[in-house]
């Protein structure tokens, strides 16, 4: 197995054309598991640790252009204001260590449908930016699974960033594991609120062969709030309202059941983290218009 450690974009590039079945490695949380159990021999690695453009952030038109080699950990401490609920995702990801190393890049690249930025980058209609020596083309995090651990990334493209508009409303995040030290999700879910175009968008994980969105939930939420005119008032949602939320959060899941959890278990804990989350952030959305009556 060859091992290259380009320095310059430019080198990361060539290198994958030349060893198009070469495997990216940034934090190797997800890599180096497969390799230790023989579960896939790469004819390459391709270290991209020392490609330094990978590993910055920065603003871009109203947006946050995130390099794909930005850890959790970073995600936590310089973009929690910015990107709340990728902070979320992020808190939740293994042990501080696997934080220190570990990346969204890495997250994406490994398509898992139990990856925990998955549902938060959903939520927040982030743009997954793929390079090659041809260009650079950008796919909405929605199109970007194709399938268990298959992701739309051609052999010669390198994810090189995410990009995530900062939010107008509240997002959350709810994850449901084994254990909350180095857990994998048996059920993820991540709600974002965009009260300036009065739309809801969610992201689901672990509950299907790949993260997806909950498209029916999230225009019946959005519909009922426009009804009831809630997004100007402010207002308590309906209990109906958050119930009917939360199964059909619930439909959009199709799981199986495996050594951690089983398909019911994960849609009914679904269903229960939809109805959570919505609560918290629409209180955290009432809270804010309350604050800034005061502040007035």
């Amino acid at each position: 197995m060859e091992f290259l450690q380009p320095s310059t974009m430019a080198d990361a590039l060539a290198a994958k054309t030349e060893y198009p079945g070469a495997v990216p490695v940034s934090g190797g949380t997800d890599v180096m598991v497969e390799l230790n159990f023989d579960r896939h021999r790469p004819i390459a690695l391709i270290d991209l640790t020392r490609v330094p453009e990978l590993s910055q952030w920065s603003r871009d038109d109203g947006r946050i252009r995130l390099g794909s080699g930005v850890t959790y950990t970073r995600i936590i401490d310089e973009l929690g204001g910015l990107l709340p609920g990728l902070a979320m995702a992020s808190r939740t990801v293994g042990s501080p260590q696997i934080r220190n190393r570990g990346t969204v890049g890495g997250n994406l690249g490994a398509a898992s449908p139990a990856g925990d930025a998955h549902p938060a980058l959903l939520a927040a209609e982030a743009e997954i930016e793929l390079v090659s020596t041809r260009g650079t083309r950008n796919i909405l995090a929605e199109d970007f699974y194709l399938g268990v651990k298959r992701n739309a990334a051609r052999p010669d493209e390198l994810i090189s960033a995410i990009h995530i508009r900062p939010p107008a409303g509240p997002q959350q995040f709810c994850k449901i594991g084994t254990r909350n030290a180095m857990v994998i999700s048996v059920a993820a879910f991540g709600l974002a609120l965009h009260p300036d175009r009065r739309v809801v968008r969610t992201g689901i994980g672990s509950v299907a062969p790949t993260p997806r969105r909950a498209r029916e939930a999230e225009d019946y939420l959005a519909s009922a709030l426009e009804g009831a005119g809630l997004w100007e008032s402010r207002g308590a949602i309906p209990e109906v309202v958050v119930r009917e939320f939360g199964d059909r959060v619930r439909a959009a899941g199709s799981p199986i059941d495996d050594v951690r959890g089983t398909a019911a278990y994960r849609l009914h804990s679904l269903a229960v983290m939809a109805r959570r989350a919505l609560t918290w952030a629409w209180n955290d959305y009432s809270r804010t218009s309350n604050t800034t009556s005061r502040e007035n």
